[in-house]
């Protein structure tokens, strides 16, 4: 078994700083989620010592939280395992034992959507009807086969023609609508109640991708996302697992939260002025002065090092990235970060004492027969709810209880997480009674004995679930947010000194957590490369 570690007098140093023959490169990691925490793990097992995490809020993870009710786990954040052949993350749960008892209604194969493939989903209208099963399928494949043709504008190069604008939604609402309005065998009917579904189906296709709408999401790249082979997974006793598997190689001492970042302060024209501030701290040192980078932290602290690898959501970036970075970023960087998009998708766990739904049910899917002319998704801030897409059953009823899980997405979803638990409760509860036709004050379906719900575009920590290629965004844009700085190179500046990752990162696996951990590696990797004459291996 060989380990390796960096050698501390090598005299073919490629960075032609004497420092580097007396120390270890100084690494700071931003952010102590799946790209964080695989990066910082890749570089210690690689022979890197001087390596910290500065987490922010009070706990590790960042966007994966699974939450411990009674018996059970409830995500709150990351909850599948998208694709198992070559998924990194999946090969940690099953190498771990953590998919031992996943259920078939915790596994899926193929396109997944937001519910279980357990039993069977129930398509409900406003007016408390039930749509036939028969109607769904045939929607369901009209719409699946529209799906593919949004695929092939990026696989194929095929062009975007005027009427679609380069989004998803308008294209898929208007070959959809045109479909069924041409449909000789279909009622009158039977199409309203097809085009109502056209807006349900883009409000859960807007949930899993995190946008506001798919008007939003980019119809010429958005083929570019790569689906890995192999089913889909669930993790029982939480994907935090995941995160606990990485953290097994990292001492506790190189993670420091409660430790929020205010200013990246790099480059070398702008050393000395920090020098001096940094001259006040009683721990800096002659070695200090020779950092490129120093990271101001909100408490005041300021941390010298070599490198630092930002793992902060888009979001944060979009929000922070002007104070955050100083000198500020290149327009190049700056203009990626505007473009790419990146929105909310939030989760409602309602528990109830005893199930209203049947057994064969596995999702009540919220029609409103209204919306099958709209064009908007957007609605006033007092109609919020109408932007639930749906109530998943969470299975097996053994593990979760009897729970039900709702999606909101988008700027809807912000709304929601302002109001309070038994404001979302009540409303939840009264949404859930209208489209199943039982009376307002009918018993039969009480209010929720416990609510909890995610709040991602709310936290400042993290101003979004995950990101998406927004309209008049490209894959380019993904390469030049995670293209470390300072883009020119020369004998006097040491290269890569502020790096990036994390899912938004990830050209093809964007929004993702395997995207964020293969992220995390790839940055580590650079180092790894760019140390290599250090490296001195030893059997």
């Amino acid at each position: 078994m060989q380990s390796c570690e960096i050698s501390g007098d090598s005299t073919d140093d490629p960075l032609s700083s004497g420092l580097r023959r007396t120390r270890q490169p100084r690494i700071v990691v931003i952010g102590a989620g799946l790209a964080g925490l695989s990066a910082t793990k890749t570089l210690l097992e690689n022979g890197f010592t001087d390596v910290t995490i500065l987490e922010a809020t009070d706990r590790i993870g960042g966007r994966v939280q699974s939450v411990n009710l009674g018996h059970a786990t409830f995500e709150l954040g990351a909850t599948w395992i998208h694709g198992s052949h070559g998924n990194p993350v999946y090969h940690l749960a099953e190498d771990n034992g953590l998919l031992e008892e996943t259920t078939d209604g915790e596994r899926s194969v193929g396109r997944i959507s937001l519910y279980s493939k357990n039993g069977v989903a129930y398509h409900l209208t406003n007016n408390g009807q039930r749509i036939p099963k028969d109607v769904v399928e045939e929607f369901s494949d009209l719409y699946n086969e529209v799906y593919n043709l949004t695929q092939e504008f990026f696989q194929r190069g095929k062009p975007v023609n005027a009427e679609s604008q380069n989004s998803v939604g308008v294209f898929t609402r208007s070959v959809v609508r045109k479909r069924i309005k041409a449909d000789p065998d279909d009622s009158e009917a039977i199409k309203k109640l097809k085009l109502a579904m056209i807006q349900q189906y883009l409000k859960v296709e807007s949930c899993e991708s995190s946008s506001h709408s798919m008007d939003e999401v980019s119809l010429s790249e958005f083929g570019e996302w790569t689906e890995i082979p192999g089913a889909h997974h669930i993790i029982p006793c939480g994907f935090i697992k995941i995160v606990e598997i990485l953290v097994r190689s990292i001492p506790e001492s190189v993670t420091q939260l409660r430790k929020p970042v205010k200013c990246i302060h790099w480059n070398q024209s702008v050393s000395k002025e920090i020098e001096r501030v940094a001259d006040h701290n009683s721990d800096s040192t002659e070695e200090d002065k020779g950092c490129n980078v120093f990271v101001e932290c909100e408490d005041c602290e300021f941390i010298p090092a070599d490198h630092v690898i930002v793992t902060v959501s888009l979001g944060v970036l979009k929000k922070h990235h002007k104070s955050m970075f100083h000198p500020r970023l290149p327009e190049e960087k700056v203009m990626a970060i505007e473009k790419l998009g990146i929105s909310t998708t939030d989760k409602i766990f309602l528990e109830f004492e005893e199930p209203f739904w049947s057994p064969e049910c596995n999702s009540i899917q919220f029609v409103w027969e209204d919306e099958a002319e709209s064009e908007s998704l957007t609605y006033p801030e007092e109609l919020w709810y109408k932007k639930i897409c749906s109530f998943d059953v969470l299975y097996p009823p053994e593990r979760y209880g009897h729970v039900l899980s709702g999606w909101i997405c988008g700027e809807e979803a912000l709304i929601m997480e302002k109001y309070d638990d038994e404001t979302v409760a009540e409303t939840c509860t009264e949404m859930l009674r209208k489209f199943t036709g039982f009376d307002p004050g009918n018993p039969n379906i009480p209010k929720p004995r416990r609510i909890l719900r995610s709040s991602w575009g709310s936290n400042p920590r993290f101003r979004g679930s995950y990101s998406y290629t927004q309209v008049g965004s490209s894959g380019v844009d993904v390469e030049k947010l995670a293209k470390p700085l300072p883009y020119t190179e020369s004998s006097k500046t040491t290269p890569m000194q502020v790096m990036f990752s994390g899912e938004a990162t990830h050209r093809k696996y964007y929004s993702t957590t395997h995207g964020a951990l293969l992220s995390g590696q790839r940055e580590a990797a650079h180092l790894i490369e760019m140390y290599q004459d250090l490296l001195t291996c030893r059997n």
